[in-house]
C-alpha cells in the first residue's frame, strides 16, 4: 500500500470530519477544508512546504470566516433593535406574576415576558423593547 502525500492529506481530512461529528463545533470542518486543499496541492505535485502552506491558509481562512459569521449572528441575536422585527410591536398583557414576569399570547403562541419599564408593571397594552431568546422585554405603551 502506497502512503503518498495525497493519501495522508485525505486521511487527515477524514479524521477531522470524524472528530467534528463528535464535537459539533464546525471549526474542525473548516480545518478539514484546509486538509482537502493540501490533498489537492499534493495531487498537483507541489512540494510539501507549499502543501502545508496552502492547507494552513485555506483552513485558517475558513476558520476566521466562520468565526466572523458566528460573531455577526450573535450580534444580531443579542439585540440589534433594527434587525429584530418584534421590537416595537404591541402586545396585551393580561396579568403580571409576583416575580415580575407574565405569560401572553403573541404571534399565535404563548410567550414569557419581563417588564423593563419604569414604574409598576400593570396589565394592559405594552410595547416590545427587546427579545432575549424567547423572553419578550416589555415597557408600557406610551400615552
Amino acid at each position: 500500500m502506497d502512503w503518498n502525500a495525497p493519501t495522508l492529506w485525505w486521511l487527515i481530512a477524514g479524521l477531522l470530519v470524524a472528530v467534528e461529528l463528535v464535537t459539533t463545533t464546525f471549526y474542525l470542518l473548516m480545518m478539514a477544508l484546509g486538509a482537502v486543499a493540501g490533498a489537492l496541492a499534493a495531487h498537483l505535485g507541489l512540494g510539501l512546504n507549499l502543501q502545508v502552506a496552502i492547507a494552513a491558509l485555506v483552513g485558517g481562512g475558513a476558520v476566521a470566516v466562520w468565526h466572523l459569521v458566528r460573531r455577526r449572528r450573535r450580534a444580531v441575536a443579542a439585540g440589534d433593535a433594527e434587525l429584530q422585527l418584534d421590537v416595537g410591536a404591541q402586545v396585551q398583557v393580561p396579568a403580571w406574576q409576583p416575580d415580575g414576569q407574565a405569560r401572553l399570547s403573541y404571534r399565535g403562541s404563548t410567550w414569557s415576558a419581563r417588564y423593563v419599564g419604569s414604574g409598576a408593571a400593570l396589565p394592559g397594552p405594552h410595547v416590545i423593547r427587546g427579545v432575549q431568546g424567547n423572553l419578550l422585554l416589555l415597557d408600557r405603551l406610551p400615552g
